[in-house]
């Protein structure tokens, strides 16, 4: 069974840093990562992913502040979160599919439960 847990998630006053890492466990190879966010009462929204090989891609709301990276052996995909503003206030999500295209917003197969950043001004 994949499992996904993810860590990082905190409050901050505007232009601080976060960095959220979600680990998984219950397979070995994962062809794309991904995060996503949520402010209640609205849909959750792709933020960046990262394929095997390395290849990014952000939303343009994030893009220059926030960073997408991954560990192999560690199995753990990570958000650096730079500069947060009050808009980056949600609950974050991580997800990863173990095959097909790697995209923003590719359909993610499994998920984390999610961890909260609250940025304040």
């Amino acid at each position: 069974q994949v499992q996904l847990v993810e860590s990082g998630g905190g409050s901050v006053q505007a232009g601080g840093s976060l960095t959220l890492s979600c680990a998984v466990s219950g397979h070995t190879h994962l062809n794309c990562w991904g995060w996503w966010r949520q402010v209640p009462g609205k849909d959750r929204a792709a933020v960046a992913a990262i394929d095997y090989a390395g290849g990014t891609v952000y939303a343009d709301s994030v893009k220059g502040r926030f960073t997408i990276s991954q560990d192999h052996r560690k199995n753990t995909v990570y958000l650096q979160m730079n500069n947060l503003q009050p808009e980056d206030t949600a609950m974050y999500y991580c997800t990863l599919a173990l095959t097909g295209s790697c995209y923003l917003g590719f359909p993610g197969q499994y998920w984390g439960q999610g961890t909260q950043v609250t940025v304040s001004s």
